[in-house]
Order: C-alpha cells, then structure tokens, then sequence
C-alpha cells in the first residue's frame, strides 16, 4: 500500500521541537500498517527535520545554541538579506540538516529507539505553521 498526505504542524518559536506525537496523532493510517516506512518531508527552505534525544529538553537547547554559534546571523558575506537577519542563517542550517527523515514502521508504531523522536528545527523567528508531506508504504495488516 501507498499512502500519502499534508500534515499541517502547529507554529512554533525558533528552536529544536519534537513533534513524533503531532505527527503521529494525525496519521491514523499508520496503525494499519504492519511493515512499512514513513518518509517526512518538511515544504520549507527555513526549517528542517532531524532525529535525536527525545527525553531531555536541555539536548534541544544545546541543538539550538550550537547552530546558532556554528550559523551566526548578520555575517558581512550574506548577500541575501531581504527577509531579515535570521533568514540567511535559517536556510544554511536548513541544509545542514536536511528537509526529511525515513522511519520503519512496525506492526502501527514508529520503530524508532526508545530515547529517538522527530525534531522540527524552527531557525526563524517567526516561522509560522509548517507543512510537511508524509508518505507512507508498507504493508497493511490483514482484516478478518
């Protein structure tokens, strides 16, 4: 099976979010599948998706201020300025990172580790809601 939609995520300020459960909530065809992986696919050049520690918050903001010390804004070299001094910034740390993330899926649940959950990687300061494309393929579960 193949299955594919827009998720809508909630606004969220610049930083380091999980949002496995948002995504989650959203996805009730997930639980029909009993091999499978999802693909997310973030539709922003300002944004970014990642997987990392899921348990503690302090791992997000080490996450934010290593980029923003790695990516500083206001560099003399940016050329590109017109959508503010976090713009720039926000799309370098975007590529760094990457638009998407592959996860299996076993019998309806994200097989990922216990201590793994899906960041989205807010480097604007005012994003705003993001969307992202979920494509799920497996295959479902037998019904009786």
């Amino acid at each position: 099976m193949w299955y594919q939609t827009e998720l809508t995520l909630k606004a969220k300020p610049r930083g380091f979010h999980l949002i496995s459960d948002e995504i989650v909530r959203q996805l009730p065809e997930l639980r029909s599948v009993s091999v499978g992986l999802i693909q997310v696919f973030i539709k922003h050049t300002s944004a970014s998706l990642t997987i990392n520690e899921n348990a503690d918050p302090t791992v997000r903001g080490d996450f934010e201020r290593f980029f923003n010390h790695a990516v500083p804004e206001n560099e003399p070299y940016y050329q590109h300025l017109d959508e503010g001094s976090d713009d720039m910034p926000a799309h370098l740390k975007s590529s760094i990172l990457g638009s998407n993330v592959t996860i299996p899926i076993t019998n309806g649940r994200l097989n990922m580790g216990i201590w793994q959950g899906i960041y989205l990687c807010e480097h604007r300061n005012h994003g705003g809601a993001r969307t992202v494309v979920v494509t799920i393929q497996g295959k479902a579960e037998a019904s009786y």
